[in-house]
């Protein structure tokens, strides 16, 4: 199931702990010399560190200000309520429930769920409200959207690495609809536009997440929508079971139900756990939930030696430049800085800063440059080391072989110009363990005093664990 943010591993490497943020309950590697049993079994493999001859660097660019609508919390739903509401909280039987932020202009609507077991297997609708709250029409643009349940696209085991360019590489739902969105893609049960009076409201999203009739009563959904509002618009998402029909049957919730849920309904729950103020420091580091407004859908950047630079200079034979990519607090891989997005509105039991930078697109530009007088082999590589705040032993660290736990699910568009010299754009899938020894997205020979320009874009995908490297390396001959 998904990795989660909130709580820590301990991973027992080269006799000292390292302290891994994600879902999983803690461990050691430690044995008993005295179990008879361990005596009689094969000894597992020694795990190698591997430490990355190269610099990291801070990646340079930052997020846009576009506000994106981010609703993850709570991630698993048992009871229906409001998930996420910026209407005013103005006539709300919750006021608390409502943040009081309109919409205008561009803005990204992000919504990443699940639900398992509920009463008599009922069929849970996610429903995404939008409200025109002024005295004039609101066209609303549909740029692109993508919305899949977790049934649609299990979370499977593919290879570390898979051409993708016709899209059907994926493992989990968020994974999915992230590379669709990174494609340019709007599903065909999306309109182009919603057009909404005055006053009025319509239903941007109105999806099941159907548990009957699955070999396990457990489905998530998770959905990337770009929006472009012609005026001030309010948003909620909302989660509500099915509606009985007079033949014992199901249907979906319409929009006076939808709305009914909105004025006079609580949070759905259960609550998830209460995050670490950003203060805070010591006990146990807990990242939290995302419910509230964050503020940046995309990070362009070009990867340069200087800003008056436009060359970025491979490095020596048989070392690399390493960019960190979505650095966190507690996971700066010795970058000293953090790139995740600040939470402009929020609910006080949520996260403080949008942790993992779901539905991020990052455009990122390597121009290349071969100043030396030979030949050059040149790789670049997306990678997922081991998590550090600061480098223990001065560089990024790697395993072999990798933790068992995926970091990393998630298409990688790769465009530039070949050996050959012919243009390319590819679409690759990565499946990463932490720690893994990857292969890389491509790989170059640049003539001496030659310069040749990568482009990679990736949108982060839900249920991927934070942080990466994007790493440029010179081979040995």
């Amino acid at each position: 199931m998904p990795a989660k943010l909130s709580s820590p591993l301990f991973i027992f490497l080269s006799g000292f702990a390292i302290a891994q943020s994600i879902g999983c309950t803690s461990f050691s590697s430690n044995r008993n010399s005295t179990d008879s049993a361990f005596a009689q079994t094969s000894p597992k493999p020694v795990r190698q560190e591997i430490v990355q001859a190269g610099e990291i660097r801070a990646l340079p660019g930052e997020l846009d200000t576009i506000p994106v609508f981010n609703s993850n919390s709570p991630e698993w739903i048992k009871t229906e309520g409001i998930l996420l509401s910026t209407f005013s909280p103005n006539g709300k039987k919750v006021p608390a429930a409502h943040l009081n932020f309109p919409f205008q202009g561009r803005f990204d609507l992000f919504a990443h769920h699940y639900t398992h077991t509920p009463k008599d297997l009922q069929t849970l609708y996610l429903g995404v409200i939008i409200n025109n709250p002024g005295k004039k029409p609101v066209t609303v643009d549909i740029l692109q959207a993508a919305s899949y349940l977790m049934q649609d696209a299990p979370f499977v085991t593919l290879p570390s690495y898979v051409e993708n360019n016709d899209g059907k590489a994926y493992s989990g739902p968020g994974d999915r609809a992230v590379s669709d969105v990174l494609r340019g893609i709007r599903q065909a049960d999306f309109p182009s536009k919603l057009v909404i009076p005055p006053g009025q409201s319509r239903m941007l999203l109105n999806h099941p997440i159907p548990v009957r009739n699955l070999e396990k009563p457990i489905n998530g959904r998770s959905s990337l929508i770009r929006l472009r509002s012609s005026g001030k618009v309010y948003t909620a998402s909302l989660a509500m079971f099915a509606k009985k029909t007079s033949d014992g049957g199901e249907r979906a919730p319409t929009l006076k139900e939808w709305q009914a849920l909105l004025n006079t309904g609580d949070f759905a729950g259960p609550r998830d756990k209460t995050p670490t103020p950003p203060n805070a420091t010591s006990g146990k580091l807990i990242y939290g939930r995302v419910a509230g407004v964050s503020q940046g859908s995309q990070w362009q950047a070009m990867l340069v030696d200087n800003p008056k630079n436009q060359n970025l200079t491979i490095p020596q034979q048989g070392k690399a430049i390493s960019y960190a990519l979505n650095t966190l607090r507690g996971g700066r891989l010795g970058s000293e800085q953090i790139q995740t997005a600040k939470m402009l509105v929020r609910y006080p039991d949520t996260a403080y800063e949008a942790h993992g930078n779901y539905g991020v697109e990052y455009n990122l530009t390597l121009p290349l440059s071969n100043n030396t007088n030979e030949t050059r082999i040149v790789s670049v590589t997306l990678e997922t080391p081991l998590k550090e705040d600061k480098l223990s032993q001065g560089g990024v660290r790697l395993s072999k072989p990798s933790l068992d736990f995926p970091f990393f699910r998630g298409t990688v568009r790769l465009r530039y110009v070949d050996d050959q010299g012919q243009q390319q754009t590819r679409y690759v899938h990565l499946w990463h363990r932490t720690g893994q020894v990857i292969e890389p997205l491509v790989q170059l020979v640049l003539p001496p005093s030659t310069q040749r320009q990568v482009q990679v874009d990736l949108i982060y995908p839900p249920d991927s664990t934070p942080p990466q490297v994007l790493s440029v390396r010179t081979l040995e001959k």
